[in-house]
């Protein structure tokens, strides 16, 4: 008969592929670093194969293991499809339900969502994870989550998708920088490095930078923020300006500072909010009751 590599090994070797450490993936499969690297050692015997090579500072994959880890993840993810069937089945409305959304949106959408499903689906268990787009779509294609909120446009891949509303951009001054401002607000009033923006791992930033179609480099200040509210403090102190979704400035981000909101130059900029999933899940039916339910709230 003959033997087939383990989910496990599969998981430890996409793991590895994404951290490109060991001590890192050991930790997030929750396994001590030995028993990780043994478990790729056996797949590689396995396989009769060099996926990896390794010395004492650095690996690097193969050309085949670059294509296992590709099959890897396909076959984790459609294993993970296949334990949903028997839920599905049973109702499509219940269970464990494994959702991803990023830093931008989280603080400002979940707690409504997760109460709203709540009360229209008291069986249904929200198991959410706050995180960036790269490392979300990573996980979803892994079988390690079932569905994300993220801000469009971004690269998905072969992952489905539904816009589910817009969010529009804003720009926040200091009421004091502002009163020197003439308005509307062009660019070219504005000093050089005095907008602010969010690290680059953060997918708002290049949606705020292409929707309010800011094109000179020289405005942009080279501190990067890791959150919005990093951003707002530094405007609130008169150190520039940024931009601020809609939704945050909705849920209190700028509340009891002396801030004042006005639009970007040009057309509305928006980014677009919506959900993505697997092509190969069976849980579509579910994806688009939760797309309007985060409809509906936006």
């Amino acid at each position: 008969m003959s033997k087939f590599p383990s989910l496990k090994q599969l998981h430890y070797l996409t793991t590895l592929y994404e951290t490109r450490h060991f001590g890192a993936a050991a930790k997030q499969c929750y396994v001590s670093q030995s028993t990780l690297s043994s478990g790729i050692q056996n797949l590689e015997e396995m396989m009769n194969t060099q996926l990896i090579e390794r010395d004492n500072k650095t690996l690097v994959f193969t050309s085949i293991g670059e294509e296992v880890v590709q099959r890897s993840r396909d076959i984790l993810a459609r294993s993970q499809d296949l334990l949903d069937i028997a839920q599905i089945n049973h109702n499509q409305m219940e269970g464990n339900l494994r959702l991803g959304c990023i830093p931008t949106i989280a603080p400002f959408l979940l707690c409504d969502l997760v109460q709203e499903v709540s009360r229209q689906y008291p069986a249904m268990n929200l198991l959410l994870r706050e995180d960036t787009t790269t490392n979300l779509l990573a996980a979803l294609r892994n079988g390690e989550m079932d569905v994300l909120i993220l801000a469009l446009p971004v690269e998905i891949g072969n992952m489905q998708s539904k816009v589910v509303g817009v969010d529009p951009f804003k720009m926040v001054f200091s009421r004091y920088q502002a009163s020197s401002l003439p308005l509307p607000v062009q660019y070219t009033h504005l000093p050089d490095e005095s907008v602010f923006l969010l690290e680059k791992e953060h997918c708002l930033t290049d949606h705020a930078v292409s929707a309010c179609k800011l094109t000179s480099k020289e405005k942009i200040n080279p501190f990067s923020a890791t959150s919005l509210h990093t951003l707002v403090q530094m405007v609130a102190n008169g150190l520039g300006t940024t931009f601020i979704p809609q939704m945050a400035i909705e849920h209190g981000l700028i509340d009891n500072l002396n801030l004042m909101v006005v639009d970007p130059p040009g057309k509305q900029a928006y980014r677009q909010i919506g959900l993505v999933w697997r092509p190969t899940s069976n849980r579509i039916a579910v994806f688009n009751r939760l797309a309007e339910i985060v409809s509906d709230l936006l």
